[in-house]
């Protein structure tokens, strides 16, 4: 016989949200583990004693969580979807028939509260996972990630309708004081609307801060650099930062291993090894790990050339000997772009007569000229380093540790794009993705780690018990 199910809505008179909730759902687990009672002192200092009750911070935190976690990045459907879930109403604190904050609630805290404010949350769970024993310490895996910005490219203005806006203001101004006149704004000689948009000629009217980036087979697109640093032992975040998309990865990295160490600052973990690619390559970068003391593994950029063919490069002397036992002295040092150059030259009139001209990679229109850089010392000593064996397990290491983390961010943490606006709320944003990261995993390995005594604990008189019974069963023998 056919089933058919009636629905008649009822109304309960006796629920707890408590035993509606599994004692095993994550986020029952996860208010387990972390005590966010600390955010009531750090965010103290921005209210008043007087006026409406704010929002409760703690209350505030846990909702910017659920929108990492549910890879959900609109303050809108937090709301939404914490009315409709038992278990994030049990971890917010919320009943069932109370009402949620506003969605606006959400975004003006977030601009409220300051950076320091996030990343304590995230130095305190990143200490619980050092005291479970998932972060070594010693190594670490460094990349870059672009992430969309709040803004579009239809918005984008260039610099000079600023000076022009000034101008024709002064105009009218003059024009007022006097006989009223119409004045008809055209476009200035100089404007550069058809002009194809770049960081240095225009701007985002909405978001300044963010700027014009693109990746190889990509389109361009309004960025922020983030910057991720993954600790190679059980794959845990252990900084993250947003810069700006007009810098380089290298000129973040200076400031990514300051912060490292003070996330570990008293935890008695050091830095020892940096792990990165290609665009972490420069002079400043390599200079800055060797003077605090770490080794890198940074593959060198295409740019620099350890041996040039028919040169060999004399450290005493400071000059390059050709082939044909010719001497290309130094001649100074110049700022080529945003590095110095040192210059090795030779008279084209000692050339002349050489009989390997026609081949010689130096030889110019006025002398023979070789041009290097000024920090060639640190990337000698880092080619070297990178053609050990050793190197290239660590590489291999690296592309299995950061770029699946930054993947599971960018896929499944909301660190796709930033619902704010400037760098300041970018920071925030992939901070609390870090966060909600660290969370899972750190969930997931007090999983394990349960697991693991069960399989290895003694089994209780009544399993040993069971498991007799059932081999006597077997076996068809029917007494004891």
């Amino acid at each position: 016989m056919q089933g058919k199910k009636k629905y008649q809505e009822k109304l309960f008179l006796n629920f707890q949200l408590s035993s509606a909730v599994p004692e095993d759902n994550f986020y029952r687990r996860l208010n387990q583990i972390i005590d966010f009672s600390f955010l009531y002192k750090a965010t103290n200092k921005y209210y008043g004693s007087e006026g409406q009750r704010s929002i409760d911070p703690v209350v505030f935190m846990k909702l910017m969580l659920v929108g990492y976690l549910e890879n959900c990045n609109s303050d809108r459907r937090i709301i939404a979807i914490s009315k409709l879930r038992l278990d994030i109403l049990l971890f917010i604190g919320y009943d069932i028939d109370e009402e949620l904050p506003w969605h606006s609630t959400l975004s003006r805290t977030r601009q409220l509260y300051g950076e320091e404010v996030f990343m304590d949350l995230f130095k305190l769970v990143l200490k619980q996972c050092i005291d479970k024993g998932m972060v070594s310490g010693k190594r670490q895996a460094v990349d870059g990630v672009f992430v969309k910005a709040n803004a579009s490219l239809d918005n984008m203005i260039s610099n000079d309708i600023l000076a022009d806006a000034e101008t024709y203001g002064k105009e009218l101004e003059e024009n007022d004081q006097g006989e009223k006149t119409v004045i008809k704004l055209e476009t200035p000689p100089n404007s550069t609307q058809k002009q194809k948009p770049a960081n240095k000629t225009h701007y985002n009217r909405n978001d300044p801060e963010a700027k014009l980036s693109v990746k190889p087979g990509k389109a361009t697109a309004l960025n922020y650099l983030g910057q991720v640093s993954v600790d190679t032992f059980c794959h845990t975040i252990t900084h993250i930062q947003a810069f700006t998309a007009d810098l380089r990865d290298s000129d973040c990295l200076s400031e990514v291993v300051q912060h490292l160490k003070d996330n570990f600052q008293g935890t008695g973990l050091e830095v020892e090894e940096i792990i990165a690619d290609t665009g972490y390559s420069s002079g400043k970068a390599l200079q800055y790990l060797e003077d605090n003391n770490i080794k890198g593994y940074i593959p060198n950029h295409s740019q620099f050339v350890y041996r040039r063919d028919g040169f060999t490069y004399s450290k005493e002397g400071d000059y390059y000997e050709c082939i044909n036992n010719k001497h290309l002295t130094y001649r100074g040092t110049y700022l080529a772009g945003k590095y110095y150059n040192k210059e090795y030259r030779i008279d084209r009139g000692e050339c002349k007569t050489c009989p390997f001209k026609e081949t010689c990679s130096a030889y110019g229109k006025h002398a023979s000229r070789i041009t290097d850089t000024v920090d060639r010392p640190y990337y000698e000593r880092m080619h070297l380093r990178m053609k050990s064996p050793e190197a290239r397990t660590i590489m291999r290491q690296r592309q299995s540790t950061v770029e699946p983390v930054i993947g599971t961010l960018v896929n499944f943490l909301g660190m796709k794009r930033v619902n704010t606006i400037g760098r300041s709320q970018a920071n925030k944003c992939v901070t609390m993705a870090a966060i909600a990261y660290n969370l899972k995993k750190l969930l997931k390995h007090s999983s394990e780690r349960a697991n693991d005594r069960l399989k290895h604990a003694i089994p209780c008189p009544i399993t040993r018990y069971t498991l007799f019974f059932k081999l006597l069963v077997r076996s068809n023998q029917t007494t004891i």
